[in-house]
């Protein structure tokens, strides 16, 4: 892609991607996020009405009276966008590549971010970390990262979320709001996820929401008959009869097991997620994934 045609790609999203968040998502992301973060202001006696659980036992034991711990709502948040970058997000058959879809959605999550005063960086990943842009404020900051998510060309085409998050964990030590965005595609084999001793462990330190991306093609195959096809992380290619009953019935097993795999481990550490088609407006998902919060 030349300099000018991404130039005009960078200025399009920014155009469209900023006024959804002005418009629709400011309010939402602030009222989905903020509150989330609680930072230590001060200790002060005890009164009639507030919360046991903040009492600061330490305190109240050294002065032998009564005393609770009081907490701000922190001002600014960080936020991080977690960007799958593997040969997968290439893919598309409707409205556009996945690729082009993760772009348009970083893009509304960092122009929400920025309406609030909250930093953003962003961290490129494919089966290792590709690419870490540390959390800063501006508008020019924002647009380096939408010009990467369309202009990244990463060194393997692998995908390891886990390597992902276990980056998150060690790099960004105060807590933070993570998005992950990826169509999840990461399992053994037994089809359950490599990523979730990594998730567990980033999700104690950090507030984190998934948005898994992906092309409908890719859960529901077509009857075309004999294909050719590949595997665009791995390179690997076969010929495929998709008017085979058995192997129509592999195909959806196989997506079914994952999904619900997936799903179940989100569910078991209180991940926040919603799945966004390319052939969908993303615009409905993100909501319903604030408004759940």
């Amino acid at each position: 892609m030349s300099s000018l045609e991404l130039l005009k790609k960078v200025r399009k999203i920014e155009i469209k991607t900023k006024g959804l968040s002005r418009q629709i998502f400011a309010g939402e992301y602030h009222s989905a996020f903020k509150g989330r973060g609680m930072a230590f202001s001060e200790v002060r006696e005890y009164q009639y009405g507030d919360d046991v659980r903040s009492m600061d036992w330490n305190v109240t034991a050294r002065l032998n009276a009564p005393y609770i711990k009081v907490f701000e709502e922190e001002r600014e948040l960080t936020v991080v966008l977690l960007v799958d970058v593997s040969g997968s997000r290439a893919f598309g058959t409707t409205k556009k590549l996945k690729k082009e879809l993760i772009a348009e959605i970083a893009a509304v999550l960092s122009f929400s971010a920025s309406a609030n005063n909250d930093k953003v960086g962003a961290l490129f990943f494919s089966s290792k970390v590709e690419k870490f842009i540390p959390p800063k404020k501006g508008r020019s900051h924002l647009l380096r990262i939408i010009r990467e998510l369309l202009d990244f060309e990463p060194e393997n085409k692998g995908t390891d979320i886990g390597e992902a998050l276990r980056f998150l964990t060690n790099a960004i030590k105060k807590r933070c709001t993570a998005f992950l965005l990826s169509d999840l595609i990461d399992v053994d084999s037994q089809l359950k996820p490599n990523f979730e001793n990594a998730l567990k462990i980033a999700a104690n330190r950090h507030d984190i929401s998934v948005i898994s991306v992906f092309d409908p093609r890719e859960r529901e195959l077509p009857d075309v008959g004999l294909v050719r096809i590949m595997d665009s992380e791995s390179g690997k290619e076969e010929w495929v009869d998709t008017s085979s009953k058995a192997v129509q019935d592999y195909f959806n097993g196989w997506n079914e097991k994952v999904l619900l795999s997936t799903q179940q481990c989100l569910r078991k550490y209180k991940i926040d997620s919603v799945s966004i088609s390319t052939n969908e407006d993303y615009v409905k998902g993100l909501i319903a994934l604030f408004k759940n919060r």
